[in-house]
């Protein structure tokens, strides 16, 4: 009986043997992909109107402001609630809002709007995105932790956060494909199509009642899963560093800047680049089901960041359009190492009546800091320009690295047996 454990320990594809897992895999690419195609042609598309850096660190904004403030109460109602209902409606209501978006951007709608009640239309539609997410994040993050069993929580990090980068290949590249051949309104229409399928697929899931035993008001629930994350070293130690490094690395959003005015490329083109920093994580993430990052997670966590920044500052300096994809596919790479690590700690440290706010609190830490990020390279691309912007977010990503190298020295030697003992 050990061998049979131990051999379905080691097969690669374990997490995949459970049809659940499979749906569940389907809802969250098809959400996905849609997600990203929407998120490159706004990006394109508003700032091909305003020609600012900054509208694109405002689309971030836009979205993290309500990702951050209602995390905590979407943690807490993602604990209380049926998993499988709190997921129809987060995902009928991105549904919506892409609706709404896809509406505006019709040429005769447009044609009646100004300019400036056009984006601000978008802006808002981005702020309900944000709404949905802050609810959408914790619930999914439970969700998963009740299809597999415990002793699979790795793989199935490995698999969950390859169905997201596999997406976010597709999606920057279908954008930018789409967009450049078609237009604006017309790749709404396939956004519409993958999250109408991703909204499809949350009914195919089987319900999940909570385990919820509440004990006190509210804020005293919510207040449960902050001080269980801050009492717990490692995590809060992995979350701060993911924080830092993506808040000072979100130089990705400067892309479509890049784009026109340092490579002086077109819309496919920008696609492509949007593409890469993806196609770098999956392709590491496959290799990480035979080959896992978890004998010493937090060494390899610090070396994967060290890379990141590192990768940043070299996509900054490029001046050639394929040194600049290999460099964005670095970035990529080093970053999905960080993914699953850390979704991997986050699953086997959290108890399953907490899973909800445990998961609300990493993404104000991890979620929303890619929005925050992107707010902080349009604002520091608008005041030091786009180069400087992102060699600078390179260095303070390097920075973090140190400074946390330094804190936590005590982590480094720690195996994945040893956390799960801690």
């Amino acid at each position: 009986m050990e061998q049979q454990n131990s051999d379905l320990r080691k097969d690669p594809y374990i997490a995949l043997r459970f049809p659940e897992f499979r749906s569940f895999l389907v809802m969250r690419f098809f959400l996905t992909i849609g997600y990203q195609i929407q998120g490159v042609i706004l990006g394109w598309y508003v700032y091909s109107l305003t020609k600012d850096p900054l509208s694109l660190g405002l689309i971030g904004l836009a979205e993290a402001v309500p990702a951050i403030g209602i995390a905590l109460y979407g943690g807490y109602i993602a604990d209380k609630s049926n998993k499988k209902t709190l997921l129809n409606k987060v995902v009928g209501l991105i549904l919506l809002s892409s609706t709404v978006m896809f509406v505006v951007t019709l040429p005769n709608v447009t044609l009646s709007l100004s300019q400036s009640l056009l984006i601000t239309i978008i802006y808002c539609m981005i702020f309900v995105n944000g709404i949905a997410r802050g609810f959408y994040a914790p619930t999914a993050f439970s969700m998963m932790a009740m299809i597999i069993p415990r002793e699979h929580y790795p793989n199935s990090s490995t698999w969950n956060s390859s169905a997201w980068q596999t997406a976010s290949i597709a999606g920057p590249a279908l954008g930018g494909l789409l967009y450049g051949f078609s237009g604006i309104h017309q790749t709404f229409i396939v956004v519409l199509i993958c999250i109408t399928i991703s909204f499809v697929g949350t009914f195919f899931l089987k319900s999940r009642p909570s385990t919820f035993v509440k004990t006190g008001s509210m804020l005293k629930s919510v207040s449960e899963g902050l001080k269980f994350v801050f009492k717990t070293k490692m995590l809060v130690g992995a979350l701060s560093l993911d924080l830092f490094s993506v808040f000072f690395g979100g130089a990705v959003a400067l892309i479509p800047v890049i784009a026109t005015e340092i490579l002086h490329v077109g819309a496919t083109e920008f696609g492509i680049m949007r593409a890469m920093p993806a196609a770098g994580a999956v392709i590491t993430m496959l290799l990480m089901t035979r080959f896992s990052p978890m004998g010493k997670p937090w060494r390899n966590l610090l070396f994967a960041v060290t890379g990141f920044g590192i990768s940043i500052i070299c996509y900054g300096l490029s001046r050639n359009f394929y040194l600049t994809l290999f460099f964005l596919f670095l970035e990529g790479a080093f970053d999905s190492v960080s993914v699953i690590i850390r979704s991997t700690i986050l699953q086997l440290l959290t108890p399953d009546d907490m899973r909800g706010r445990v998961s609300a609190v990493n993404s104000m830490f991890i979620g929303s800091s890619n929005e925050i990020g992107q707010f902080e390279s349009g604002l520091t691309a608008k005041l030091m320009r786009t180069v400087p912007a992102v060699v600078f977010g390179g260095c303070m990503t390097l920075v973090v690295s140190g400074v946390t190298w330094f804190k936590t020295k005590k982590l480094i030697p720690l195996t994945l047996e040893d956390i799960q003992k801690s």
